[in-house]
């Protein structure tokens, strides 16, 4: 496979590669952590919102044993990319990558319904501090194609009784992603607040939510990043197998 100018190949150390591009928006440790927090059970079938270059369907691929990965992403770039790491990786018949807009996700996927939804969506409201809304980037992180309430009604409409939904967000949000989540009959389910440094604040939160579920909530313990600068926890180093 020969790589686009300005491309590279991850070894994501789990037997798969992934194609990233060093000017747009790579992929981070939420998308690692989102992976590792979701429950994928055997014979489920999943799929990822705003799936980027489709790093947590190959990841969910790797660590699950679900039936099928869909990942859906709007921006024509990381379609491609993600689906040449499909090909690369030769897992076509485990994972496929739509173009589509979430806004649009009930229509694309009409009649369709996953055991589980994922997503990593962008985390800032609207064009807070852009200079340039249509950059990889820039949709990446802010709210400029997409807004949590629309993330969360479209996941909604594709979870059957008891569907599982999972994301991962900002702290700062949490009162808005806690009522959004009841608006839509997504009870929140479980949540983690993730730090970087064990006397900082936590700057992700990680949600799960379940279609129709009881008012039962279960916080599990912080997950704390680094013990120091560049060293991560030992909880950290479970999570990417070292």
């Amino acid at each position: 496979m020969e790589l686009l100018k300005g491309e590279r190949l991850d070894d994501l150390q789990n037997g798969y590669w992934m194609i990233q591009d060093r000017k747009d928006f790579c992929y981070g440790i939420d998308a690692v952590l989102l992976a590792s927090f979701a429950k994928v059970k055997s014979g489920e079938r999943v799929l990822d919102l705003c799936t980027g270059t489709g790093i947590v369907p190959v990841l969910l691929k790797a660590k699950t044993e679900g039936e099928h990965f869909t990942g859906l992403e709007i921006q024509e770039k990381s379609v491609d990319m993600a689906r040449r790491t499909i090909e690369y990786n030769k897992l076509q018949k485990d994972i496929e990558i739509v173009q589509g807009d979430v806004r649009h996700a009930d229509t694309i996927f009409s009649g369709i319904f996953f055991d589980v939804v994922t997503c990593n969506p962008p985390y800032m409201i609207s064009n807070h501090g852009l200079s340039n809304p249509y950059l990889p980037r820039a949709i990446a992180r802010h709210e400029v194609l997409c807004t949590l309430e629309d993330v969360i009604k479209e996941s909604a409409k594709r979870l059957p009784p008891r569907g599982r939904f999972y994301m991962v967000h900002r702290p700062f949000r949490l009162a808005e992603i806690m009522n959004v989540m009841m608006k839509y009959k997504l009870e929140p389910k479980r949540m983690q607040l993730v730090y970087p440094f064990v006397d900082k604040e936590p700057n992700m939160v990680l949600m799960e939510g379940v279609k129709g579920g009881n008012s039962r909530i279960t916080v599990q313990k912080p997950l704390i990043i680094y013990k120091k600068p560049g060293i991560y926890t030992e909880d950290i180093k479970k999570i990417y197998g070292e």
